[in-house]
Order: structure tokens, then sequence, then C-alpha cells
């Protein structure tokens, strides 16, 4: 049996009943065969400040930086606020960058987001592949999961109810793990 691709879910969310996090924990019922995902919070990473990069990374900070690594490719799942990802997310992406070594250099990423309004989370999306771009990670295109009016789509214990957001939430991950398995082809 061959290794299996191993994927890291990062929730760009703190709340505990957040539907973001739902929507990762809902990834872990369709991911394909061969794949396992493991999930890394945020809760720990501390502000970025350049002080205290100078003396060392916080050890939150190197764990994420190492479960990055490690994968063979990271989904990350973000509500939307104000027209843009949240602020933890763009903090640990700020860690995260820093360095000749920054994990996410050519990495596969994949984004998904749940929001209760009608839009979902198109522009933090958009937003967030900005950031990936200025990463040089390989960011999946298509197919996009914005789930909108996600509220009526989860039980009250936070299990995704939908079988048509199921679907298309199994799609992304089918199309992401072919992503990671591609070779990455550099021009000359």
């Amino acid at each position: 049996m061959p290794n299996p691709i191993r994927l890291l879910g990062i929730s760009g969310s703190l709340r505990r009943p957040s539907l973001n996090s739902a929507l990762l924990r809902a990834a872990l019922d369709v991911l394909p065969e061969g794949v396992v995902l493991a999930t890394h919070d945020l809760r720990s990473v501390p502000l970025f400040d350049g002080d205290v990069e100078q003396v060392g990374y916080p050890v939150s900070v190197v764990e994420l930086r190492e479960a990055i690594r490690a994968a063979d490719g990271v989904l990350f799942v973000t509500p939307e606020y104000n027209y843009s990802y949240p602020g933890v997310l763009k903090n640990a992406l700020d860690w995260v960058s820093r360095g000749k070594d920054q994990p996410l250099r050519r990495k596969p990423v994949a984004v998904a987001g749940a929001s209760p309004s009608g839009f979902g989370t198109v522009r933090a999306q958009l937003a967030l592949r900005q950031v990936f771009q200025a990463l040089d990670a390989r960011d999946l295109q298509r197919p996009e999961l914005h789930v909108a009016n996600a509220a009526g789509l989860f039980s009250p214990q936070g299990e995704l109810t939908d079988e048509a957001t199921r679907e298309k939430l199994r799609a992304l991950l089918s199309a992401f793990v072919e992503m990671v398995r591609s070779p990455l082809v550099l021009a000359e």
C-alpha cells in the first residue's frame, strides 16, 4: 500500500461553534481513499512581532511551520470578515512567511469557506489567494467552494447535513488530491 497523502486543515476561525471549523471537520467524512487529514488550531499562535522573531520563533509558530512542512498540501477554511479573511489567519500566515525556508513555498493549497450570508466567502477567498501568490504557494483554482447561507446546512452539533454541500466538498478534495499528486513542473 502506498504512503497516504497527508493534508493539513486550518480553520481561520477560533470560535468553538464555527461554521468553518465544522466544514473542516466535515472534510474528514469525504476524503478520497488513501488520504489523511490532520488539523491545526491557530489559537496559540501569538501576534506577529519582529522583535520576538529576532529572538526566535515561539513554540506554537515552530509547530505550525513544521505541520505545514510535513503536509503534502494545506486546506484553508475561512470565514469572511469585512470583505476579507480574519486577522488570526493573516497573523499565522505572516509568521509562516518569514525566512528563506518558509514552508508554503510551492506547497499545494486549497481554500473553502462557509458564511451565514448569501454571498459565501468569495471576497475572503480572493484576498487569501493574493497571499498564496506572494508566498509562491500552488493554489487550487477550481472547483471553488463558497458555502452561502451555511447556518441552515449544519446541525446544532456542527454536523454538515446538506448533501449538495457535502458533494461539493468531496469534489474540492478530490481535485485537491489530484493536484497534490501531480508533479510540479518549473519553467526553465
